[in-house]
């Protein structure tokens, strides 16, 4: 038996192409309870997202988390579902179908564009076959995470790792690490916010709230919470904000051990309790909605906010698949792309007279496979 994965029947006339995979964090397969247990148990038994020593970790979630969260959590995401399913994979795969019409709209070369998530289906394993399948041998990995941290984007990379190492035909690679302060991204999230307040008014408050990691993340060497910091001032400074009129803050946080700070809960409950007239949030950690976002800030956010006393409450939706983003991705893959993509020269039918003359050249020395 061989250690490594069977390989697609090679062919001499088919095209090489290049694969843009996008990567997401995943979802359940379903709100219920039963479908996020499963999830739950692939994502919190990440090395990276959980960093407590083994048994004692697998202790806590098969004696105590596995029992309890997934019935609430399940609750939570049945507040969110939509008809095609969970928020986050909808936006997902209709940002991979929209980036893929914008670069076919700007080079004829074959890109095959798709999302896998990280946790759940699609897997990152099934994607890369299929890739490979359709003769992709030269891969752009992006993680959609803005911001670099090792438990969202590195381990969105262990997992591509993880299947090459099962590959007996390497493909080329290049990998996306972070576009926290690219300027495509501030300009996208400048204009989603822009768009809000023309059609809504502005607020007292905006407040950025970013998904939080524990703080001992940041004390090893982790540069998240410090690109969080610079894509907030950034988008404050692109939007004319003073720095009392914006709050960076952190969301999320589990168990007891200290996070990164400022706690979202807290400064909503802070600004609610000083009478804000009106708090926007947005979340510029997030390239799609999904439940941190829908549930956890634009509910729970508002609830906090305004039992502690708070005015109004707006949320600003995640980018998702707003044109401005699909066009800023599509900037991005292409300059990760330098050097790969030809020139415009290009075209299908002189391709094909080339392939179709490699093929007789193989069949002339026997090599056909």
């Amino acid at each position: 038996m061989s250690d490594f994965l069977t390989e697609p029947a090679f062919r001499h006339d088919q095209t090489s192409r290049i694969g843009i995979l996008l990567i997401n964090l995943g979802t359940p397969e379903a709100p219920t309870a039963r479908a996020l247990r499963t999830y739950l148990k692939e994502f919190l038994s990440d090395r990276r997202v959980v960093e407590i020593p083994r048994a004692l970790w697998w202790l806590i979630l098969n004696g105590i988390i596995l029992n309890t969260r997934p019935a609430k959590s399940a609750a939570k995401y049945a507040a969110i579902w939509q008809a095609g399913g969970s928020p986050l994979k909808v936006h997902t795969e209709q940002l991979a179908q929209r980036l893929a019409a914008e670069l076919s709209g700007r080079s004829p070369y074959p890109l095959v564009v798709d999302y896998a998530m990280r946790y759940g289906q699609p897997s990152v394993a099934s994607v890369l076959a299929d890739m490979k399948a359709k003769g992709c041998d030269r891969l752009l990995i992006l993680p959609l995470y803005p911001q670099y941290a090792a438990s969202s984007s590195a381990t969105a990379l262990d997992a591509v790792y993880r299947e090459l190492l099962q590959t007996r035909n390497m493909p080329d690679i290049r990998t996306l690490r972070h576009y926290h302060d690219h300027p495509g991204y501030v300009a996208a999230l400048r204009q989603s916010v822009e768009d809000y307040w023309a059609k809504h008014g502005r607020p007292n408050v905006l407040l950025m709230s970013f998904h939080g990691t524990p703080r001992r993340s940041l004390d090893l060497g982790d540069p998240y919470y410090c690109e969080c910091l610079k894509t907030g001032r950034l988008l404050a400074e692109a939007i004319g904000l003073s720095a009392e009129q914006y709050r960076i803050t952190f969301q999320s946080r589990f168990g007891r051990a200290e996070w990164l700070q400022p706690y979202t809960a807290e400064v909503l409950a802070e600004l609610g309790k000083q009478r804000t007239g009106r708090v926007d949030a947005i979340c510029p950690g997030f390239a799609a909605d999904c439940l941190e976002t829908l549930e956890e800030i634009a509910m729970e956010g508002e609830e906090t906010f305004l039992h502690a006393g708070g005015g109004e409450f707006h949320y600003i939706p995640a980018l998702n698949t707003a044109p401005y983003w699909v066009a800023a991705l599509a900037d991005i893959a292409t300059e990760h792309l330098a050097g790969w993509l030809p020139d415009s020269g290009w075209d299908a039918t002189t391709e094909q007279a080339r392939l179709d003359e490699r093929k007789k050249r193989a069949q002339n020395l026997n090599c056909l496979i």
